[in-house]
């Protein structure tokens, strides 16, 4: 691809951004400082949720979620295969097992029904994901675990501000995990973010995250917060965000509406553009859910193979149009083919979407131009794939 070509994605990073930023290196305090804290309360506010616990990445929330949940060598926690891999890899951390569950073809996410039946003496968790940031069967997903007296993790990392019959991503499960890659809704360049109503949970995750230090309530005097420093009563890591990269997550989060404008501006557009082509099928959002659009995600018809979507990726790519396969299937990633034995056919139904997916350029600033742009070139391309298959 070109200097000129139309990239996949872009951060939306303005005069504000650099501005908080700013002030973060003139104060001089570049960690564990007001920054974190007032980042922390306004995405806990925006997920309807008490508490907000800042970490390095969204994995890392994942992770100290199942360590505090006193998740283990033979547990199961069941998921989604049609994501990234990062939903499924802490499950690993803690030495469960992951258990998937074949998705819907409509929403993308776990059939619901198919996770009722997953659910064994050893299910320990549910880890709820939407999928490219649909919230669909997220309230079905907290009944099951409910029903079974199981927590449900929910990963919104790519669902900040979505919400489904009227409650916010973030707050169906026992916590919710979200992720502030440069792809995302907001960046803070890498980082994630805890949130819960569960105070036990969100302290436990806050030590945890701070090489396994106690936490202190806001009444304690700086005496007894510093004599702790050295003292670790439990095993944890150093998980902690940053003051800088909390000053661009405020920085976002105070613009965030705006944002979404743009975002749901773009979506609409490329909607409107690609909805007459038949061999493409757009991605559905439910009556009862709003979508905030984490990427654009479309998805060739069931006639196509993986080895025809490769060839349109890369004619797109050629032609300086920023494309890519979103997702590989977790379970046939090498390294849970190796270890669990997974195989081809085990999830058809995620295997068959995953073939068959195309992610295209999506950034708050594309503008009508380049949509019509990446439409026509998309157009070409499966047009031309389909005259080599004649």
């Amino acid at each position: 691809m070109g200097p000129d070509a139309i990239p996949l994605s872009k951060p939306d990073v303005g005069p504000l951004e650099l501005e908080m930023v700013g002030e973060v290196l003139r104060s001089g305090r570049l960690a564990i400082g007001p920054m974190t804290e007032r980042f922390e309360k306004l995405v806990a506010t925006r997920a309807g949720c008490t508490h907000g616990i800042a970490v390095s990445s969204g994995t890392c929330g994942l992770h100290l979620l199942m360590q505090a949940l006193g998740i283990g060598l033979g547990d199961e926690v069941i998921t989604t295969p049609l994501s990234f891999i990062a939903s499924a890899n802490p499950i690993l951390y803690v030495g469960a097992r992951p258990v998937f569950v074949d998705v819907c073809p409509r929403t993308l996410n776990m059939d619901p029904d198919q996770l009722e039946h997953a659910i064994s003496p050893r299910t320990r968790a549910i880890v709820g994901v939407e999928a490219f940031g649909n919230p669909a069967h997220m309230d079905a997903y907290a009944q099951i675990a409910a029903k079974h007296e199981i927590p449900m993790i929910e990963d919104s990392c790519e669902a900040l501000g979505t919400s489904h019959k009227g409650r916010p991503c973030g707050s169906f499960g026992r916590a919710g995990v979200f992720g502030f890659y440069p792809n995302k809704q907001i960046t803070t360049g890498e980082g994630g973010m805890i949130v819960t109503d569960d105070s036990y949970l969100a302290d436990m995750c806050k030590s945890l995250r701070n090489q396994g230090r106690d936490v202190f309530p806001d009444s304690a005097s700086e005496g007894q917060k510093l004599g702790s420093w050295l003292q670790h009563p439990r095993v944890g890591y150093n998980y902690r965000m940053d003051e800088m990269s909390a000053a661009l997550g405020l920085a976002q989060m105070r613009r965030f509406d705006e944002m979404m404008q743009k975002r749901e501006r773009v979506a609409r557009l490329y909607i409107q553009r690609l909805s007459g082509i038949e061999s493409l099928v757009l991605p559905t959002i439910e009556p009862e859910s709003t979508m905030t659009w984490f990427v654009f995600v479309v998805r060739l018809t069931t006639d196509y193979t993986v080895e025809d979507r490769d060839r349109i990726v890369e004619g797109l790519r050629m032609h300086d149009v920023g494309s890519a396969t979103y997702f590989p299937c977790i379970h046939l990633q090498p390294a849970y083919r190796e270890r669990f034995g997974f195989k081809p056919g085990d999830f058809p139904i995620a295997e068959s979407i995953s073939n068959r997916t195309i992610a295209l350029p999506f950034y708050n600033d594309l503008t009508e131009r380049e949509i019509d742009l990446i439409a026509q070139t998309l157009e070409v391309m499966i047009s031309r794939q389909n005259l080599s298959r004649s």
